[in-house]
Protein backbone atom coordinates (compact mmCIF):
# COMPACT_ATOMS: atom_id res chain seq x y z
CA UNK A 1 0.00 0.00 0.00
CA UNK A 2 3.09 2.38 0.94
CA UNK A 3 4.71 1.54 -2.21
CA UNK A 4 1.66 2.31 -4.48
CA UNK A 5 0.79 5.57 -2.51
CA UNK A 6 4.66 6.25 -3.62
CA UNK A 7 4.45 5.42 -6.69
CA UNK A 8 0.96 7.10 -7.83
CA UNK A 9 2.99 10.27 -6.23
CA UNK A 10 5.82 10.08 -8.40
CA UNK A 11 3.35 9.91 -11.13
CA UNK A 12 1.89 12.82 -10.17
CA UNK A 13 5.23 14.20 -10.20
CA UNK A 14 5.76 13.24 -13.69
CA UNK A 15 2.48 14.46 -14.69
CA UNK A 16 2.44 18.29 -13.27
CA UNK A 17 5.64 19.09 -14.87
CA UNK A 18 5.68 22.03 -16.54
CA UNK A 19 6.27 23.72 -20.13
CA UNK A 20 9.89 24.92 -19.05
CA UNK A 21 10.91 21.71 -17.52
CA UNK A 22 12.01 18.11 -19.11
CA UNK A 23 12.29 15.25 -17.69
CA UNK A 24 15.37 13.21 -18.06
CA UNK A 25 16.38 9.48 -17.22
CA UNK A 26 20.04 8.27 -15.04
CA UNK A 27 20.22 4.77 -15.13
CA UNK A 28 19.89 2.05 -14.55
CA UNK A 29 23.36 1.73 -16.49
CA UNK A 30 24.48 5.54 -16.46
CA UNK A 31 28.09 5.14 -15.06
CA UNK A 32 28.07 7.00 -12.44
CA UNK A 33 25.26 5.86 -10.79
CA UNK A 34 27.07 3.16 -8.85
CA UNK A 35 25.46 0.30 -10.04
CA UNK A 36 22.00 -0.40 -11.76
CA UNK A 37 19.87 2.53 -10.54
CA UNK A 38 17.35 4.32 -12.39
CA UNK A 39 16.73 8.16 -11.04
CA UNK A 40 14.63 10.09 -13.27
CA UNK A 41 15.01 13.95 -12.72
CA UNK A 42 12.87 16.64 -13.38
CA UNK A 43 14.75 19.53 -14.63
CA UNK A 44 14.80 23.33 -15.06
CA UNK A 45 17.64 23.61 -17.50
CA UNK A 46 20.81 22.25 -15.78
CA UNK A 47 18.86 22.88 -12.02
CA UNK A 48 17.21 19.57 -10.56
CA UNK A 49 13.89 20.30 -9.36
CA UNK A 50 13.29 16.81 -8.90
CA UNK A 51 15.23 13.38 -8.23
CA UNK A 52 12.42 10.01 -8.10
CA UNK A 53 15.17 7.65 -7.27
CA UNK A 54 13.65 3.63 -9.01
CA UNK A 55 15.15 0.61 -7.71
CA UNK A 56 14.66 -3.32 -7.98
CA UNK A 57 16.90 -4.08 -10.82
CA UNK A 58 19.08 -6.05 -8.18
CA UNK A 59 16.93 -7.99 -6.29
CA UNK A 60 18.45 -10.72 -4.47
CA UNK A 61 16.02 -12.31 -2.73
CA UNK A 62 18.23 -12.76 0.29
CA UNK A 63 15.76 -12.93 3.24
CA UNK A 64 13.30 -15.86 0.78
CA UNK A 65 16.92 -17.83 0.76
CA UNK A 66 17.00 -17.30 4.50
CA UNK A 67 13.84 -18.65 5.41
CA UNK A 68 14.69 -21.53 3.50
CA UNK A 69 18.63 -22.46 4.56
CA UNK A 70 20.10 -23.02 7.95
CA UNK A 71 22.06 -20.17 9.71
CA UNK A 72 25.47 -21.56 8.69
CA UNK A 73 24.28 -21.76 4.93
CA UNK A 74 22.58 -18.47 5.08
CA UNK A 75 26.41 -17.08 5.57
CA UNK A 76 27.25 -16.98 1.70
CA UNK A 77 24.13 -15.00 1.37
CA UNK A 78 24.84 -12.34 3.41
CA UNK A 79 28.48 -12.06 1.88
CA UNK A 80 26.25 -10.98 -1.31
CA UNK A 81 24.52 -7.63 -0.33
CA UNK A 82 27.30 -5.41 -0.07
CA UNK A 83 29.75 -7.44 -1.60
CA UNK A 84 32.35 -4.81 -1.47
CA UNK A 85 32.19 -5.58 2.34
CA UNK A 86 31.45 -9.21 3.14
CA UNK A 87 33.24 -10.14 5.91
CA UNK A 88 31.56 -7.43 7.92
CA UNK A 89 28.43 -8.65 6.77
CA UNK A 90 28.75 -12.24 7.54
CA UNK A 91 30.70 -11.07 11.33
CA UNK A 92 27.25 -9.43 12.16
CA UNK A 93 25.11 -12.25 10.94
CA UNK A 94 26.84 -14.43 12.57
CA UNK A 95 27.53 -12.44 16.17
CA UNK A 96 23.56 -12.33 16.33
CA UNK A 97 23.32 -16.04 15.96
CA UNK A 98 25.54 -16.83 18.13
CA UNK A 99 23.90 -14.62 20.90
CA UNK A 100 21.03 -16.70 20.57
CA UNK A 101 22.47 -19.62 20.92
CA UNK A 102 24.21 -18.06 24.45
CA UNK A 103 27.86 -19.08 23.08
CA UNK A 104 28.97 -15.51 21.55
CA UNK A 105 30.80 -15.26 25.27
CA UNK A 106 33.03 -18.78 24.51
CA UNK A 107 34.44 -17.77 21.32
CA UNK A 108 38.33 -17.71 21.47
CA UNK A 109 39.84 -14.38 21.66
CA UNK A 110 42.31 -15.27 18.65
CA UNK A 111 39.14 -15.67 16.60
CA UNK A 112 37.73 -12.29 18.26
CA UNK A 113 40.80 -10.63 17.12
CA UNK A 114 41.46 -12.31 13.56
CA UNK A 115 37.33 -11.19 12.83
CA UNK A 116 38.50 -7.65 13.63
CA UNK A 117 41.46 -7.77 11.54
CA UNK A 118 39.42 -9.21 8.70
CA UNK A 119 36.87 -7.00 8.87
CA UNK A 120 39.02 -3.44 9.15
CA UNK A 121 41.16 -5.38 5.86
CA UNK A 122 37.41 -5.27 4.63
CA UNK A 123 36.70 -2.10 5.74
CA UNK A 124 39.61 -0.05 4.11
CA UNK A 125 38.96 -2.11 0.61
CA UNK A 126 35.38 -0.54 0.69
CA UNK A 127 36.75 2.37 1.63
CA UNK A 128 39.22 2.69 -0.85
CA UNK A 129 36.69 1.84 -3.74
CA UNK A 130 34.76 4.52 -2.69
CA UNK A 131 37.55 7.25 -2.48
CA UNK A 132 38.59 5.90 -6.13
CA UNK A 133 35.19 5.63 -7.59
CA UNK A 134 34.19 8.87 -6.31
CA UNK A 135 37.34 10.14 -7.40
CA UNK A 136 36.52 9.17 -11.18
CA UNK A 137 32.97 10.77 -10.95
CA UNK A 138 34.74 14.28 -10.44
CA UNK A 139 36.82 13.24 -12.92
CA UNK A 140 40.24 12.59 -11.43
CA UNK A 141 41.08 9.74 -13.08
CA UNK A 142 44.38 9.10 -11.30
CA UNK A 143 43.06 8.40 -7.68
CA UNK A 144 40.82 5.43 -8.88
CA UNK A 145 44.18 3.51 -10.60
CA UNK A 146 45.83 4.32 -7.29
CA UNK A 147 43.24 3.05 -4.59
CA UNK A 148 42.28 -0.33 -6.92
CA UNK A 149 46.08 -0.47 -6.86
CA UNK A 150 46.40 -0.53 -2.90
CA UNK A 151 43.22 -2.59 -2.71
CA UNK A 152 44.17 -5.62 -4.65
CA UNK A 153 46.74 -6.30 -1.88
CA UNK A 154 43.51 -6.80 0.45
CA UNK A 155 42.20 -8.89 -1.60
CA UNK A 156 45.04 -11.23 -2.22
CA UNK A 157 45.63 -11.01 1.51
CA UNK A 158 41.45 -12.44 1.80
CA UNK A 159 42.24 -14.65 -1.06
CA UNK A 160 44.62 -16.03 0.97
CA UNK A 161 42.87 -16.90 4.03
CA UNK A 162 39.50 -17.58 2.96
CA UNK A 163 40.43 -18.82 -0.51
CA UNK A 164 38.02 -16.17 -2.54
CA UNK A 165 38.27 -12.50 -4.08
CA UNK A 166 35.42 -11.57 -3.06
CA UNK A 167 32.58 -13.50 -1.30
CA UNK A 168 34.52 -14.81 1.55
CA UNK A 169 32.58 -17.15 3.41
CA UNK A 170 35.20 -17.28 6.24
CA UNK A 171 33.53 -15.76 9.34
CA UNK A 172 31.12 -19.01 10.57
CA UNK A 173 28.70 -19.28 13.78
CA UNK A 174 31.03 -20.36 16.42
CA UNK A 175 34.48 -20.09 15.18
CA UNK A 176 35.96 -19.67 11.66
CA UNK A 177 36.54 -21.44 8.06
CA UNK A 178 40.10 -21.18 9.12
CA UNK A 179 42.91 -20.12 10.71
CA UNK A 180 45.15 -17.60 9.34
CA UNK A 181 47.86 -19.16 6.58
CA UNK A 182 51.07 -19.35 8.41
CA UNK A 183 53.31 -16.10 7.73
CA UNK A 184 49.84 -14.23 7.09
CA UNK A 185 50.65 -11.33 10.21
CA UNK A 186 53.88 -10.57 8.90
CA UNK A 187 52.76 -10.42 5.35
CA UNK A 188 49.78 -7.93 7.13
CA UNK A 189 52.14 -6.06 8.59
CA UNK A 190 54.35 -5.09 5.28
CA UNK A 191 51.02 -4.37 3.79
CA UNK A 192 50.57 -1.85 6.67
CA UNK A 193 54.28 -0.35 6.50
CA UNK A 194 53.48 0.19 2.41
CA UNK A 195 50.20 1.60 2.66
CA UNK A 196 50.38 4.25 5.12
CA UNK A 197 52.79 6.16 2.97
CA UNK A 198 50.36 5.64 0.05
CA UNK A 199 47.48 7.28 2.00
CA UNK A 200 49.97 10.81 2.25
CA UNK A 201 50.21 10.34 -1.58
CA UNK A 202 46.06 9.98 -1.63
CA UNK A 203 45.58 13.02 0.02
CA UNK A 204 48.27 15.34 -1.95
CA UNK A 205 46.25 14.13 -5.30
CA UNK A 206 43.07 14.18 -4.20
CA UNK A 207 42.00 15.49 -0.39
CA UNK A 208 43.43 18.86 -0.59
CA UNK A 209 43.11 18.83 -4.61
CA UNK A 210 41.49 22.44 -5.07
CA UNK A 211 39.54 21.55 -8.28
CA UNK A 212 38.51 18.32 -5.94
CA UNK A 213 37.60 21.49 -3.08
CA UNK A 214 35.19 23.01 -5.06
CA UNK A 215 33.59 19.92 -6.91
CA UNK A 216 32.60 18.79 -3.41
CA UNK A 217 32.57 21.75 -0.26
CA UNK A 218 29.02 23.45 -0.04
CA UNK A 219 27.68 20.64 -2.62
CA UNK A 220 24.89 18.03 -1.34
CA UNK A 221 24.82 19.45 2.41
CA UNK A 222 22.86 17.48 4.83
CA UNK A 223 22.28 18.23 8.10
CA UNK A 224 22.16 16.59 11.00
CA UNK A 225 18.26 16.69 11.72
CA UNK A 226 17.50 15.16 8.23
CA UNK A 227 20.33 12.51 8.07
CA UNK A 228 18.68 11.33 11.90
CA UNK A 229 15.13 11.66 10.57
CA UNK A 230 16.63 9.30 7.50
CA UNK A 231 17.65 6.76 9.68
CA UNK A 232 21.11 7.59 7.88
CA UNK A 233 24.33 5.61 9.16
CA UNK A 234 27.85 5.40 8.90
CA UNK A 235 29.92 8.02 7.18
CA UNK A 236 26.86 9.80 6.03
CA UNK A 237 25.39 10.32 9.56
CA UNK A 238 29.17 11.01 10.94
CA UNK A 239 29.94 13.05 8.17
CA UNK A 240 27.10 15.37 9.05
CA UNK A 241 28.59 15.37 12.20
CA UNK A 242 27.52 13.16 14.63
CA UNK A 243 30.47 10.92 16.41
CA UNK A 244 27.96 7.52 16.41
CA UNK A 245 29.66 4.62 15.43
CA UNK A 246 28.64 1.03 16.68
CA UNK A 247 31.81 -0.49 17.52
CA UNK A 248 32.04 2.10 20.36
CA UNK A 249 28.44 2.43 20.78
CA UNK A 250 27.61 -1.41 21.29
CA UNK A 251 31.15 -2.63 22.04
CA UNK A 252 30.80 -5.56 20.21
CA UNK A 253 33.30 -8.33 19.96
CA UNK A 254 36.86 -7.02 21.12
CA UNK A 255 36.02 -3.39 19.79
CA UNK A 256 36.44 -2.09 23.30
CA UNK A 257 39.73 -3.51 23.70
CA UNK A 258 41.18 -1.13 20.83
CA UNK A 259 42.12 2.09 20.57
CA UNK A 260 40.95 4.51 17.51
CA UNK A 261 39.18 7.50 16.89
CA UNK A 262 35.72 8.43 15.54
CA UNK A 263 35.84 10.62 13.08
CA UNK A 264 33.65 13.34 11.93
CA UNK A 265 32.47 16.02 9.24
CA UNK A 266 33.68 19.89 10.77
CA UNK A 267 32.78 21.87 7.73
CA UNK A 268 36.84 22.23 7.15
CA UNK A 269 36.60 23.42 3.56
CA UNK A 270 32.58 24.23 3.53
CA UNK A 271 29.81 23.26 5.29
CA UNK A 272 29.40 20.66 7.97
CA UNK A 273 27.63 17.52 6.32
CA UNK A 274 28.55 18.29 2.49
CA UNK A 275 30.30 15.95 -0.06
CA UNK A 276 33.85 16.42 1.12
CA UNK A 277 33.29 15.73 4.80
CA UNK A 278 31.92 12.38 3.84
CA UNK A 279 34.84 11.97 1.58
CA UNK A 280 37.44 13.16 4.39
CA UNK A 281 35.64 10.86 7.10
CA UNK A 282 36.21 7.81 4.62
CA UNK A 283 39.49 8.56 4.29
CA UNK A 284 40.31 8.97 8.25
CA UNK A 285 38.54 5.83 8.63
CA UNK A 286 40.99 4.24 6.63
CA UNK A 287 43.62 6.05 9.17
CA UNK A 288 41.56 4.16 12.34
CA UNK A 289 41.27 1.16 10.60
CA UNK A 290 45.27 0.93 9.98
CA UNK A 291 45.35 1.59 13.90
CA UNK A 292 43.01 -1.13 14.85
CA UNK A 293 45.11 -3.83 12.53
CA UNK A 294 48.16 -2.78 13.71
CA UNK A 295 46.56 -3.73 17.46
CA UNK A 296 45.08 -6.72 16.74
CA UNK A 297 48.47 -8.64 14.82
CA UNK A 298 50.24 -7.11 17.72
CA UNK A 299 47.90 -8.86 19.51
CA UNK A 300 47.87 -12.23 17.57
CA UNK A 301 51.53 -12.21 17.16
CA UNK A 302 52.54 -11.69 21.27
CA UNK A 303 49.58 -12.87 23.49
CA UNK A 304 47.43 -14.97 20.96
CA UNK A 305 49.91 -16.65 18.90
CA UNK A 306 48.79 -19.86 16.65
CA UNK A 307 49.47 -23.23 18.86
CA UNK A 308 48.99 -26.63 16.64
CA UNK A 309 46.48 -27.64 18.92
CA UNK A 310 44.39 -24.53 18.20
CA UNK A 311 41.21 -25.33 16.07
CA UNK A 312 39.25 -22.30 15.18
CA UNK A 313 36.11 -24.97 14.18
CA UNK A 314 36.03 -26.36 17.92
CA UNK A 315 33.42 -24.04 19.23
CA UNK A 316 31.24 -24.90 15.90
CA UNK A 317 27.73 -26.26 17.14
CA UNK A 318 26.67 -29.32 15.61
CA UNK A 319 23.08 -28.11 15.27
CA UNK A 320 22.23 -24.72 15.53
CA UNK A 321 18.59 -24.23 17.12
CA UNK A 322 17.93 -21.38 18.98
CA UNK A 323 15.47 -21.19 21.42
CA UNK A 324 12.41 -19.36 20.25
CA UNK A 325 12.71 -15.70 20.52
CA UNK A 326 12.28 -12.44 18.45
CA UNK A 327 16.41 -10.84 18.43
CA UNK A 328 17.90 -7.95 16.49
CA UNK A 329 21.89 -7.59 15.90
CA UNK A 330 23.61 -4.67 14.21
CA UNK A 331 26.93 -4.06 13.58
CA UNK A 332 29.08 -0.64 11.90
CA UNK A 333 29.68 -1.93 8.51
CA UNK A 334 31.83 0.26 5.82
CA UNK A 335 28.66 1.97 4.90
CA UNK A 336 26.54 2.30 8.28
CA UNK A 337 24.59 0.11 10.65
CA UNK A 338 24.02 -3.49 9.41
CA UNK A 339 21.23 -4.92 11.16
CA UNK A 340 19.16 -8.49 11.24
CA UNK A 341 15.96 -9.41 12.88
CA UNK A 342 15.50 -13.08 13.56
CA UNK A 343 12.54 -15.09 14.48
CA UNK A 344 13.20 -18.33 16.09
CA UNK A 345 10.71 -20.80 16.29
CA UNK A 346 13.09 -22.82 18.59
CA UNK A 347 12.41 -25.88 16.82
CA UNK A 348 14.31 -25.47 13.25
CA UNK A 349 17.50 -25.12 12.63
CA UNK A 350 16.09 -22.73 9.61
CA UNK A 351 14.86 -19.44 11.16
CA UNK A 352 11.15 -18.51 10.77
CA UNK A 353 12.35 -15.21 9.65
CA UNK A 354 15.45 -13.14 8.97
CA UNK A 355 14.83 -9.33 8.08
CA UNK A 356 18.10 -7.73 6.85
CA UNK A 357 18.33 -3.44 7.88
CA UNK A 358 21.18 -2.24 5.13
CA UNK A 359 22.61 0.63 5.70
CA UNK A 360 22.90 1.84 1.63
CA UNK A 361 18.68 1.68 1.56
CA UNK A 362 18.30 4.00 4.03
CA UNK A 363 21.24 6.62 2.75
CA UNK A 364 19.76 6.21 -0.52
CA UNK A 365 16.87 7.38 0.74
CA UNK A 366 17.88 10.90 1.73
CA UNK A 367 18.64 11.52 -1.93
CA UNK A 368 15.58 13.54 -3.22
CA UNK A 369 15.73 15.71 0.21
CA UNK A 370 19.41 16.50 -0.50
CA UNK A 371 19.29 17.19 -4.28
CA UNK A 372 16.76 20.06 -4.82
CA UNK A 373 17.86 22.77 -6.38
CA UNK A 374 20.95 21.94 -7.44
CA UNK A 375 23.16 21.74 -10.98
CA UNK A 376 22.48 17.89 -12.76
CA UNK A 377 27.06 18.01 -12.33
CA UNK A 378 26.71 18.35 -9.05
CA UNK A 379 24.06 15.58 -8.70
CA UNK A 380 26.51 13.72 -9.46
CA UNK A 381 28.96 14.49 -7.05
CA UNK A 382 26.00 13.49 -4.44
CA UNK A 383 25.31 10.52 -5.60
CA UNK A 384 29.22 9.80 -5.53
CA UNK A 385 29.37 11.11 -1.71
CA UNK A 386 26.49 8.41 -0.66
CA UNK A 387 28.67 4.82 -1.59
CA UNK A 388 25.80 2.91 -1.69
CA UNK A 389 25.64 -0.44 -3.40
CA UNK A 390 22.83 -1.98 -5.51
CA UNK A 391 23.07 -5.29 -4.05
CA UNK A 392 22.34 -4.28 -0.44
CA UNK A 393 19.49 -1.63 -1.16
CA UNK A 394 17.63 -4.51 -2.96
CA UNK A 395 18.91 -7.24 -0.93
Amino acid sequence: MKYTRALDNYREKIASVNAGEMVLNMGPQHPSTHGVLRLELITDGEIVREVIPHIGYLHRCFEKHAESLTYQQTIPFTDRMDYLASMNNSHAFVMGVERMMGIDHDIPKRIEYIRVLVCELNRIASHLIAIGTYGIDIGAFTPFLWCFRDREHIMGMLEWASGSRMLYNYIWVGGLFYDLPVGFEERCAEFITYFKPKMIELNKLLTDNQVFINRTANVGVLPLDVAINYGCSGPMLRGSGLKYDLRRIDGYSVYPELEFDVPVGTGLMGSVGDCWDRYKVRVDEIEQSVKIIEQCLDRLTKELKRTPDFDPRARLPRKITPKAQDFYVRAENPKGELGFYFVADGKSEIPFRVKSRGPSFNNLSVLPAMAQGVMIADLIAIVGSIDFVLGEVDR
